[in-house]
């Protein structure tokens, strides 16, 4: 898989420091606006049911999405916070091996996440973190690829799942009014049930591995 992460993050990081930087406080509250790939891998780790007769070497995989995103952050301590995000992603199921080139299926993903954050002050307000948490995947707006509804397809699920996320990244001022730039990335652990049907009979049932690389880049003020 080809990890790509958005040319603003470059971009950003080369923005000139300010400092001194405010300092963070116990109850302050951090926005993030963020650009973000979601870079999902998709292969069928099992299939439980093929009453369809799926050729030999059928594979699976998910496109990539590029979407904005915003974080929101609490300070409980000046060096732990809780942090959620906000975004939709659109994707497509698409075949590999044996499917290769099929359009299989449409659906858009609410990834809800939430991390607790330790944060390594290293000076001039710049702080390294990592963190940790829950994230429950709610999968809907399915459609019919054009290549399965071509086989009889006409109707297909994915399911939502919880899963777990880790998270490090790296928050640096450039004011000290609460203004800086933050790079961010996490790794999901998380997959999906599909099923593909025709006529009110389920076909093919397939259990998925998601588990995207989630990268960022971008904005941030503290209040």
């Amino acid at each position: 898989m080809t990890f790509r992460i958005p040319l603003i993050a470059a971009a950003l990081a080369a923005l000139p420091l300010a400092a001194p930087a405010a300092a963070q406080e116990a109850g302050d509250i951090r926005v993030k606006v963020l650009a973000t790939g979601v870079l999902p891998e998709g292969e069928i780790t099992d299939v439980t049911r093929d009453a369809f007769g799926l050729p030999a070497g059928s594979q699976t995989n998910v496109s990539d999405s590029y979407v904005p995103t915003v974080a929101a952050e609490y300070f409980v301590s000046p060096n732990f916070s809780i942090e959620t995000i906000c975004c939709i992603t659109p994707h497509e199921v698409q075949g590999r091996g044996a499917l290769a080139g099929a359009e299989l299926i449409d659906a858009i993903v609410l990834p809800a996440t939430v991390t607790a954050k330790l944060h390594f002050p290293v000076g001039d307000g710049v702080k390294p973190y990592i963190g940790a948490g829950p994230a429950f995947f709610m999968i809907f707006g399915e459609d019919v690829g054009d290549d399965a509804a071509a086989l009889g397809i006409d109707d297909v699920g994915l399911s939502s799942e919880f899963g777990f996320v880790l998270q490090a990244g790296i928050d640096i001022p450039v004011n000290d009014k609460g203004v800086g730039i933050s790079l961010d990335a996490k790794r999901y652990f998380v997959g999906t049930d599909a099923t593909f049907s025709a006529g009110g009979t389920d076909l093919i049932e397939t259990e998925h591995s998601l588990d995207p690389w989630v990268l960022s880049a971008g904005v941030y003020l503290t209040f």
